[in-house]
């Protein structure tokens, strides 16, 4: 049986957490002037991985 290799592009962009696997946010690193700031307030939170995409990050990060 091979090594289980993690998915290096995957591993950069989700972080597991104790509910699941957390994920970045787009619209959030530039021409933040124009955003209203309550779109900038609601973007600032965490988001989680969509139930149905779980098992296919659980393939690509292994050890995690």
């Amino acid at each position: 049986m091979p090594k289980l290799k993690t998915h290096r592009a995957a591993a950069k962009r989700f972080r597991k957490t104790a509910k699941g696997f957390k994920r970045g946010q787009s619209h959030r690193r530039h021409i933040l002037t124009k955003k209203p700031s309550k779109r900038k307030r609601q973007l600032r939170t965490g988001m989680m991985v969509h139930k149905t995409d779980v098992d296919r990050v659980k393939q690509m990060l292994p050890h995690s």
